[in-house]
């Protein structure tokens, strides 16, 4: 991938196998640029500055051959990585919301449904940065992905799969906390064609709450997360994602992700147990313009 991507590349709708469907769906064409602040791990407000673990945030770590287990740290590793760095906010731009968004998210925790694939925990930690880094309470941070097989609900005959498409698996959100906080139960997502493994996320504002989704609100950031590529390929070769055998694109070649770590979205990667089957914990600092 080319390290001089411009803008405009990067707000190109995203390709679902040969058959994108861009009709089918809403898409903002009016995405602002805002600067955002982010960072792996657990933030802490400094001196106005939001203070972030950074182990997973090396861009070049995995071209460096460092061992796996050095990849899936502890939250311990985290807080000193982030005692030593010198840089200790990292800014970012947006990044297009993609073809396969939909209004009106669930407003739940797990937002697996009946759907196979390796857990993930994601704790997402959101910090307003006007406001001198301060954790933002009440905002409804919102996920979205395909399956194990590259399908969206929704959309689902994208990637060449025949599946129940009931257009809300592994979509949903949650309200942050007093902390700022917010955890979602989710699986690893699966690959299609043109795009690399990754999450879609959107944080909103002034939303008001239904029974079981929500009204209204602004969308003050849009982005997307990405996955270490190693630990990638192991899942990605396991059954049930190796069922899916449409081509699969590198995160090195992904036309979105610019390999800037974890100023471009990269998850800081805790595995839950010894195997890949077993899941990871991810997580995130998303700082934001509230």
């Amino acid at each position: 991938m080319s390290m001089t991507e411009t803008p405009a590349q990067h707000e190109q709708p995203e390709q679902h196998g040969d058959n994108p469907r861009t009709g089918a769906h809403r898409r903002d064409n009016s995405v602002q640029r805002r600067r955002v602040l982010i960072g792996g791990g657990t933030v802490a407000v400094v001196g106005g500055l939001a203070v972030a673990g950074i182990a997973s945030a090396d861009p070049t770590s995995a071209k460096k051959g460092k061992p796996k287990a050095a990849k899936s740290t502890s939250a311990s590793a985290s807080a000193s990585a982030s005692a030593s760095a010198t840089t200790v906010c990292t800014l970012n731009a947006e990044v297009t919301e993609g073809p396969y968004s939909l209004d009106g998210a669930l407003v739940r925790e797990d937002i697996r449904e009946d759907k196979e694939g390796f857990e993930v925990r994601y704790t997402f930690t959101v910090v307003d940065v006007a406001g001198d880094c301060a954790p933002l309470a009440g905002a409804l941070v919102e996920l979205w992905h395909c399956d194990s097989l590259g399908e969206y609900s929704g959309f689902v005959g994208g990637n060449g799969h025949e599946e129940e498409d009931n257009g809300t698996f592994l979509r949903g959100g949650q309200i942050t906390d007093a902390d700022g906080r917010v955890n979602i139960t989710s699986i690893w997502p699966g690959h299609y064609i043109s795009r690399a493994v990754h999450v879609h996320m959107r944080v909103h504002t002034d939303v008001t709450l239904t029974d079981d989704s929500y009204t209204g609100g602004e969308v003050i950031h849009t982005g997307q997360l990405f996955f270490d590529e190693d630990i990638n390929a192991e899942v990605q070769a396991t059954s049930p994602y190796s069922a899916n055998t449409t081509q699969e694109t590198l995160l090195s070649d992904d036309s979105i992700y610019d390999d800037g770590g974890a100023s471009s979205g990269l998850l800081t990667l805790t595995a839950l147990g010894s195997s890949v089957s077993d899941g990871y914990a991810a997580t995130l600092t998303v700082g934001v313009d509230g």
